[in-house]
């Protein structure tokens, strides 16, 4: 619950835990180190395995990755991209073993003004049509729009699931994966974009959609305009304090702790990469909410801190309400004003 124990932040919690609580398909999994999901990652030839348990060489793969985070999120240009009327599919340079999940899935909005293009990255568990509404609008105002979908979400998700449980769960290394195949996607992404005359690329990405879209913007340079709506410094506090992920933790819990943890996820978060970040010009939005108990506001706070702290060109909005309540009315219509005027008026 918010600090201020205000009669709002009581009637915001309430209504926040109501929005959350409303899914009754969540499913407590078993915990997993999940080694197999590293054994192909660039990192992970360099580190020998004998003599190590599974975290400790996890840790070292991990540390590797983030000091070779340019070849940690390299990849393959695409070669079979099909646009069939609005729906943009091709396979994802990364490869898993669920055959859905390897076949990238967009929702081309068409727009005059093809020298510019946004990128819309939907939050956890979004279904196929989240954050159509947000492209329809750079739509109408003549800059095109890609919605992708992320890994094993809606088209995407394999048969046995109804959530994507495999892009955030207690199965360490199968959440990492999932976390560098967003990114890599969505670099493969902007190539198309880019073959469809896009110069400049604008990304907008919401909760889980805003943690891939900054690791994305770190590690390409065409991501000129970003709009990161909710924001977090570290991967494994979000899940372990946040109110969407109880289930999560639950599986994690006796397994590793939060510290561990951590260090294990540090890959797939934001702190890691902000001089990176910083290191080409970018103009940044950072969208957070007053009453978040998804991402604390501890960590939004922090996040912000840090963008000031390495010279970031950035624009804080805070909203008055929490993380599921920023889809509801009337705050929807402020957070799309806030999204769109940015990306606009930078792109």
């Amino acid at each position: 619950m918010s600090a201020d124990g205000s009669l709002y932040s009581r009637w915001m919690n309430r209504w926040e835990e109501k929005l959350c609580f409303r899914a009754t398909n969540r499913v407590v999994r078993p915990f997993e180190w999940g080694l197999e999901w590293a054994e192909n990652w660039p990192s992970a030839a360099a580190v020998e395995r004998d003599g190590l348990g599974p975290a400790e060489w996890l840790d070292r793969v991990g540390r590797l990755s983030v000091e070779r985070s340019g070849e940690f999120f390299s990849y393959s240009k695409p070669a079979d991209y099909r646009l069939r009327g609005s729906v943009l599919r091709f396979t994802s340079p990364v490869h898993t073993p669920y055959p859905e999940n390897n076949v990238v899935h967009g929702q081309w909005f068409p727009a005059e003004k093809r020298h510019k293009a946004v990128l819309v990255l939907p939050h956890w568990n979004a279904p196929h049509d989240a954050h159509n509404a947000l492209a329809r609008a750079f739509q109408k105002l003549g800059t095109p729009a890609l919605r992708l979908s992320l890994p094993y979400h809606d088209f995407r998700m394999p048969a046995e699931l109804e959530r994507a449980d495999y892009a955030v769960s207690s199965n360490v290394g199968r959440t990492l994966d999932a976390m560098r195949q967003a990114v890599i996607d969505i670099r493969a992404a902007a190539d198309w974009l880019e073959a469809q005359g896009a110069e400049r690329i604008a990304v907008v990405g919401t909760s889980l959609g805003s943690c891939s879209a900054f690791l994305a913007s770190a590690h390409d340079e065409r991501f000129a305009v970003n709009a990161f709506n909710h924001c977090s410094t570290y991967f494994a506090d979000v899940v372990w304090t946040g109110l969407s992920t109880i289930h999560v933790k639950q599986g994690l819990e006796g397994n590793v702790d939060l510290e561990t943890l951590r260090r294990l996820w540090m890959p797939i978060s934001p702190t890691a990469y902000f001089e990176r970040f910083a290191a080409k010009p970018k103009r940044s939005m950072f969208l957070y909410a007053r009453y978040d108990t998804t991402f604390p506001l501890e960590l939004s706070r922090q996040t912000v801190a840090k963008a000031a702290e390495h010279g970031l060109d950035h624009k804080v909005v805070v909203m008055p309400c929490g993380h599921y309540t920023l889809g509801e009315s009337p705050f929807k219509y402020m957070d799309g004003y806030h999204l769109v005027s940015f990306v606009l008026r930078n792109l």
